[in-house]
């Protein structure tokens, strides 16, 4: 599918690292939790964190080609093209999931092939589904709420 989100971290925001404007895009959420494959929302505008956990980042996996972060805010966009991972009969990986992600279009992720699921920690693995919904996260650190808006899907073949 072709993705186009639009998301702001508050003018106010506080904290640092990844208590700052923490979420994400689960372009396909395979259970419960944050099971599933994860591009990264973060205040990415001069605030460190980790390469692979930042805005742009497919999470723990790609780090973004170049930083395009705007301000706390304004608003940001990614444009996403993602194919899902198939699977053969016996649950073993077809083809990898891949994705390009084009932030405040800028060109951050060029099909890029998934090593598996995103994961906090442990190494990426696949497991086979057959749909999965996308989810936004809502992540839970102090800051305040981030907003979105001008969510649109087109399904490509």
């Amino acid at each position: 599918y072709q993705l186009h989100i639009e998301w702001r971290i508050p003018a106010d925001i506080t904290g640092t690292d990844q208590a700052r404007g923490n979420s994400g895009v689960f372009l396909a959420s395979t259970g419960a939790g944050d099971a599933g494959y994860e591009l990264q929302i973060l205040d990415s505008y001069q605030n460190k964190t980790y390469v692979n956990g930042q805005a742009g980042s497919i999470y723990k996996q790609f780090i973004p080609l170049v930083n395009p972060a705007r301000k706390p805010g304004e608003w940001q966009a990614y444009d996403v093209v993602w194919t899902k991972p198939t699977f053969n009969a016996d649950g073993s990986v077809k083809t990898k999931a891949a994705v390009t992600v084009l932030y405040n279009g800028v060109l951050v992720q060029n099909h890029v092939e998934l090593e598996g699921e995103t994961l906090y920690i442990g190494k990426p693995f696949y497991k086979k589904y057959d749909s999965a919904p996308i989810m936004l996260q809502a992540h839970g650190d102090p800051s305040p709420p981030i907003s979105f808006r001008n969510i649109w899907l087109r399904e490509l073949k």
